[in-house]
């Protein structure tokens, strides 16, 4: 099962497994990470799952799934940039296997 490494604001880091077709936000719920809240549950559609994707792995995870997931990125309480996305829209593959995101201050 691919892992993922979910590094909070303070720097501290855990990696769990998230199965492949599941998004990195039920990852984190699933896990008891802290700091990603999915109040919509994955709808696309509050912005309390954004994360900043470590810039290693930026390429590989590519930018917002679809214009609903961009506005939403644009009215995050920290400010988005370049590597941010909404973890509920990053779908877990093989080829994550090993990602890492970074979360921010605050989801509200």
């Amino acid at each position: 099962m691919p892992k993922v490494t979910y590094v909070s604001f303070d720097g501290e880091s855990q990696t769990v497994d998230v199965a492949v077709g599941e998004n990195v936000m039920r990852g984190a719920l699933y896990n008891g990470i802290e700091g990603i809240a999915g109040e919509c549950g994955g709808a696309c559609s509050c912005a309390t799952c954004h994360v900043f994707i470590d810039a290693d792995w930026a390429s590989k995870v590519g930018g917002p799934s679809s214009e609903a997931e961009a506005e939403l990125l644009e009215a995050t309480s920290v400010e988005a940039n370049a590597t941010s996305r909404l973890c509920c829209q990053v779908i877990m593959s093989d080829e994550l296997d090993g990602l890492v995101v970074h979360m921010p201050e605050t989801q509200f």
